[in-house]
């Protein structure tokens, strides 16, 4: 019986060895592939542009090449696919940069990356894709969706708003408006109720969470806070590790109310007052609404509160241009509940400048 199983055991370990070993191969052959592929995109760049981005003359020599590599080598040295290793050299010149990226990335995750318009953005999302070990799935969701411009349209780097916490990173820089969260299943006119709403969201939690983005871990649903004198549940908690902070959620399947507004604001009172440890810093409140409103923001407890945030959800994939236009009456959204008003109108216009030249680049 002990004979078998050792025996057992030895075969599990060799199986394991071999998977290990195939996965290393596999994976060291992808790093080898991409490193060839920007070889012969720098080479066809340098020919026919002398290095410079823009060809003066050159214009059949890919043509040309791919005929005669496609006899000696296959398909796999087509024209399509010179010029996407072409493509793949300008998007990332810098190989140094990219072999220090590419370790859990396949060329798949690379030909999706190179569909943002901006250095910065492609930067973010290898960096982002390599260390959080995104499948090529997960990267196409992020890249449709526009997940690094909606990131940077909502970061206070571009308003000028009070100095970060100095104890956790910035929670403004953590709160996505609007949430895309088509993953919910839910058609673009279909009805639902807020517990059916937690729960496609309890259903999809990874999705929910990469949505949300890095350091979110999920807490509890329906969390039971007791008072002296009544019982309070809250839609979902989560807690930012990054931040050190808990994050409520309140789901709401109307436009924002300044009663929600007040709702949470006790909630996030009661739970730094009756959970939150020494450690943590102050608890954030969002409520995740179908419409947010610019008078609320303006005029509730919303208004330059560092802990309350209100977000429009999409349940549905918007068109880039439905994006488009969300970003930029979120950010107004954003400007009025940061105290940008009338009396400020030259940092706006400023702003707009800045958000409307990002917004270009993310739709080209």
């Amino acid at each position: 019986m002990n004979e078998l199983t050792t025996n057992g055991n030895v075969l599990n370990d060799i199986r394991r060895i071999i998977e290990d070993g195939r996965r290393q191969a596999y994976a060291a052959a992808g790093q080898i592939a991409i490193a060839t592929y920007w070889n012969i995109g720098r080479r066809i760049v340098e020919e026919e542009q002398n290095g410079q981005e823009r060809a003066k003359y050159g214009t059949k020599l890919i043509a040309n090449l791919a005929r005669q590599l496609t006899l000696e080598y296959g398909s796999g040295f087509g024209q399509r696919s010179l010029e996407q290793y072409r493509r793949f050299y300008l998007s990332f010149k810098d190989m140094e940069i990219t072999n220090a990226c590419v370790r859990n990335l396949t060329w798949t995750h690379l030909r999706i990356i190179m569909r943002e318009a901006t250095p910065e953005g492609r930067q973010w999302y290898m960096k982002e894709a390599s260390e959080q070990m995104w499948s090529t799935r997960m990267l196409e969701r992020n890249v449709s969706t526009q997940y690094y411009g909606r990131m940077m349209a909502s970061q206070r780097q571009q308003l000028e708003l009070p100095l970060p916490v100095v104890e956790g990173e910035d929670p403004k820089e953590y709160i996505k408006n609007p949430v895309v969260a088509e993953f919910m299943g839910f058609r673009k006119d279909a009805k639902f109720d807020e517990s059916e709403m937690e729960q496609a969201l309890l259903d999809n939690l990874q999705q929910f969470i990469l949505e949300l983005g890095r350091g979110f871990a999920f807490v509890d649903r329906q969390k039971h806070i007791k008072t002296d004198t009544e019982d309070y549940y809250i839609d979902l908690v989560f807690y930012n590790y990054r931040m050190k902070r808990f994050v409520l959620f309140e789901l709401k399947t109307h436009k924002l109310t300044h009663q929600d507004v007040g709702q949470l604001d006790m909630y996030v009172r009661m739970f730094d007052d009756l959970v939150k440890g020494e450690d943590d810093n102050p608890t954030l409140g969002v409520l995740l609404c179908t419409e947010t409103d610019k008078t609320i923001a303006r005029y509730s407890v919303l208004h330059e509160s560092e802990q309350l945030f209100a977000s429009k959800y999409m349940a549905y994939m918007p068109t880039e241009e439905e994006l488009r236009r969300e970003i930029e009456q979120q950010k107004q959204f954003f400007l009025a509940q940061h105290g940008k008003d009338g009396s400020h109108m030259e940092d706006i216009r400023s702003i707009e400048r800045d958000t409307d030249g990002l917004l270009d680049e993310i739709m080209k």
